[in-house]
């Protein structure tokens, strides 16, 4: 029994839904969105909520929690907006931005650049740390997870991109031979 999927959305001021048969539309202070929801759920907006309701009984009811929060997702996106930082480590590791491209020097033979999807902006301070924001959660994420695979950190020093909350558990080198 999905306890996510029963929760309604409160929907904040200067939000607006728009509930067609399965393509919802959310548009707020910070952008629009919108998505098309499966066919074994139904979404309903009741007095400033949003109800998300299973039309299948087995596999509706797996469906309602997923449909739930992708559209929590998009109203919080709309209204608030969502960050990740990223930081890189490394000795001659740094990032700069040209535009909407993201330059990175990763210790490669060539640098990287990164064109930044629609709806993503970044910032870089002190060439080492990188904070992307957007308004689409799965958009802001997919972003993050691609700059951080072209050099992902490593266990024995460190090196590398990483999330500013991840943390690295260290390996020990290999010790001399007696």
């Amino acid at each position: 029994m999905s306890r996510i999927g029963k929760k309604p959305i409160e929907i904040p001021a200067g939000v607006k839904v728009d509930i067609k048969g399965r393509l919802v539309k959310v548009e707020g202070p910070k952008g629009r969105l919108e998505r098309e929801i499966n066919e074994q759920v139904e979404a309903n907006l009741e007095a400033e909520q949003v109800l998300v309701s299973p039309l299948d009984e087995k596999s509706g009811r797996a469906l309602q929690g997923l449909t739930r929060s992708l559209l929590a997702n998009m109203v919080e996106g709309v209204s608030k907006g969502f960050t990740r930082v990223l930081e890189i480590n490394g000795i001659g590791y740094r990032a700069e931005l040209q535009g909407s491209t993201l330059n990175l020097a990763l210790g490669y033979s060539h640098p990287i650049a990164y064109p930044l999807p629609e709806g993503i902006s970044a910032e870089v301070e002190k060439q080492t740390k990188i904070t992307l924001t957007g308004i689409d959660k799965e958009l802001l994420g997919a972003t993050a997870a691609k700059i951080r695979s072209f050099r992902p950190p490593e266990p024995y020093k460190g090196k590398g991109i990483k999330y500013d909350n991840e943390r690295i558990v260290r390996k020990a080198g290999k010790t001399g031979a007696k």
